[in-house]
């Protein structure tokens, strides 16, 4: 089977690799669609701090189950995904029911090889019925359980002003469940094509560009001086995530899905006087896999408006660098196998 493969930074080359044998309590997917995420650019780039080299990149998928043991109620050839974050099921994390945060977790595409390839093989555990999605659909089922995990993680509440660092397919997801959980959001963006796409396609009333305006004096007006009682970071981004904290209100819950490496700088008197709360939000559970299936399918949120890109797997090698530029207005990319 053909697999592309990111043997070091800024170097992808394509491999021939046998078929995936079937094993015990495992399933083979034919991969049909693959979403590519910041994880897969910041691979490319090498700013991925968990990823170890030579990598198949690649875990938005969705594809057909062709093969699969200990997989009741599913059926060959029906249209699924999974959930690409394996976990032990005997950790501390796994046993207080948190195995997206397993302390030996393998991610696809990340800690093993994901499935920028014809066939992937996965745990049985992990599918994920397609229940009439389409194939676009599903591959960015996981993408916006991110957002959803981000968002049940800050537990919004009706009427709070929720403030989203970042309008990347993670910021859009989260801006999305965000809206649905009754909150006022705010899309911070330095990129005025996505903050247009805020507005255009999630009718995000309030957006702001802190590279054109005095972000913090335009938060203080739209917040009536309160500032946002919850901030979401998706952006992964040393300095947006510092900055954030001047942004939080007395009492707020500041969320960090965005993943980078060096240290968070912050004034331990002002987050102090505050009593502020901050927490990362790392990958999803089944549960919001589960949600996000579900406001799909009700239409309460169109992923398909997400995908401003498409490719070929034969082709996807040469179409990194051009996704990585801010002016080429990639949203999210979408491989066809």
């Amino acid at each position: 089977m053909l697999t592309l493969q990111c043997s070091e930074p800024r170097r992808l080359a394509y491999r021939e690799q046998m078929n995936p044998e079937l094993r015990e309590l495992h399933a083979i997917i034919s991969v049909k669609r693959i979403g590519i995420c910041g994880t897969d650019l910041h691979a490319y780039e090498g700013t991925q701090p968990f990823m170890s080299y030579p990598r198949i990149l690649g875990h938005e998928l969705s594809g057909e189950l062709i093969a699969f043991d200990g997989a009741p109620g599913f059926k060959q050839n029906e249209h699924v995904t999974f959930i690409p974050y394996f976990s032990c099921g005997n950790c501390i994390a796994c046993r207080n029911g948190t195995p997206n945060c397993c302390v030996r977790i393998q991610v696809c595409g990340v800690h093993i090889d994901g499935g920028m390839a014809e066939y992937v093989l996965v745990p049985s555990h992990s599918l994920i019925h397609g229940d009439g999605l389409t194939l676009d659909e599903l591959a960015l089922v996981e993408p916006l359980a991110i957002g959803a995990h981000g968002v049940r993680r800050a537990n919004v509440a009706p009427g709070e002003f929720v403030l989203v660092i970042g309008a990347g397919p993670i910021g859009l997801g989260a801006m999305e469940f965000a809206r649905m959980a009754g909150g006022q959001v705010i899309a911070m963006d330095i990129s005025d094509q996505r903050l247009r796409f805020c507005g255009e396609k999630l009718s995000i009333q309030h957006t702001i560009n802190p590279r054109s305006s005095d972000a913090w004096e335009a938060i203080n007006d739209l917040t009536g001086g309160d500032m946002p009682t919850v901030l979401i970071d998706a952006t992964g981004n040393r300095n947006a995530i510092n900055d954030g904290f001047q942004f939080m209100a007395h009492g707020a819950r500041y969320v960090l899905i965005g993943l980078q490496r060096d240290a968070i700088v912050f004034s331990h008197s002002e987050f102090h006087k505050r009593e502020g709360t901050l927490m990362s939000s790392r990958n999803a559970t089944r549960q919001d896999f589960d949600f996000v299936i579900q406001s799909i399918k009700r239409g309460a949120i169109k992923p398909a408006t997400f995908v401003t890109h498409h490719t070929r797997l034969n082709q996807a090698a040469s179409e990194f660098e051009h996704w990585l530029k801010p002016e080429n207005n990639v949203i999210k990319a979408m491989i066809t196998v």
